[in-house]
């Protein structure tokens, strides 16, 4: 039995939400949530290791200190879930901005529930993974499936749609802390069950239609981003940033999550790249967005020496292996 270490090099990529509708507060506390989801090249670096013992010890390296790491809670639940022991050492790699709606700690956290099950020798039915996924946080579902999806719930029931080809983007992410809790309040969404038909219909034929069409040459009308208009009372920096981008030719251009970072997306390259020094007061950076494909076969290349074939979510190759508790 291989008793030696295991040792994978991961991409966390960061997401944006091309539409985003809060509809009622539910009676669990959270708020009623129809979103489509996407990924961008943008990504934080994840290096796990894992070596068997007779006992669990998980290490965290990280130049950033983020307290509650969802990075150290997902290996835990995977070592619980697959019921092995062993030493997993995680260092982080932080690209992502903190705090500005992109999903960075979500999809850190993801990154471990699609890595270490493979590194460890454990098999979690995909269920399973997204309970646990669920658990952490509402955007890491989404991580599990890449590309271009819709959610809806809390954010965490995830349904894949058709993917956009990789068009360029600008992100604007300014020094700015947007509070989720005062977003939402700022909505004023009250506990009911009633949903106005024009924000589902809206967001519907949004869905149905692909959504984007061809960036920079108008767009079909799309539902938007529900907090900007409380966010934008309370930061007017960010609607001035969002006009600017629009002004250059993005479209759409659009908060995404509960903010603080704005994204437009260019019809070419050549557009983006005469764009980017009129921000260069601005932290900005270049993305393409990233279908489900390609999301998928980044990981597969990143685990390939340890999985079993193409299947999603990948497989480990030494489940007959594992060390169990």
């Amino acid at each position: 039995m291989n008793t030696g270490p295991r040792h994978a090099r991961v991409e966390a990529l960061a997401k944006i939400n091309l539409a985003l509708n809060v509809l009622h507060k539910r009676t669990d506390g959270y708020h009623e949530l129809r979103t489509v989801f996407q990924t961008i090249s943008l990504g934080d670096t994840l290096e796990i290791e894992f070596t068997p013992s007779r006992r669990t010890r998980i290490e965290l390296v990280s130049r950033v200190d983020i307290p509650d790491n969802l990075v150290a809670r997902a290996a835990r639940s995977v070592m619980d879930a697959i019921r092995a022991t062993g030493t997993v050492r995680l260092r982080l790699v932080k690209r992502i901005p903190m705090g500005a709606g992109l999903g960075g700690g979500s999809s850190d956290a993801a990154a471990v529930l699609l890595a270490l099950p493979v590194l460890a020798g454990g098999r979690i039915p995909a269920d399973q993974l997204i309970g646990l996924a669920a658990g952490l946080g509402s955007d890491v579902p989404f991580f599990l499936v890449g590309g271009t999806a819709a959610g809806i719930g809390r954010g965490t029931e995830v349904y894949p749609l058709p993917d956009h080809p990789a068009f360029p983007g600008m992100l604007v992410a300014p020094p700015i802390h947007v509070s989720t809790a005062e977003a939402y309040r700022g909505l004023g969404r009250k506990l009911t069950s009633v949903v106005p038909p024009n924000i589902m219909n809206n967001f519907q034929s949004f869905a149905w239609s692909g959504g984007l069409g061809e960036p920079g040459k108008g767009t079909p009308a799309s539902p938007g981003n529900d907090f900007e208009e409380s966010v934008f009372r309370l930061h007017p920096r960010l609607k001035s940033l969002k006009a600017r981008l629009s002004r250059i030719g993005a479209a759409p251009v659009m908060m995404t999550g509960s903010g603080s970072a704005l994204f437009g997306l260019f019809r070419g390259r050549n557009d983006l790249e005469k764009a980017l020094p009129l921000f260069q007061e601005e932290t900005v950076f270049r993305f393409s967005l990233v279908t489900r494909a390609r999301y998928r076969r980044a990981w597969m290349r990143r685990l390939a020496a340890h999985i079993e074939g193409e299947i999603w979510p990948p497989q480990s190759r030494y489940l007959k292996t594992k060390t169990t508790g």
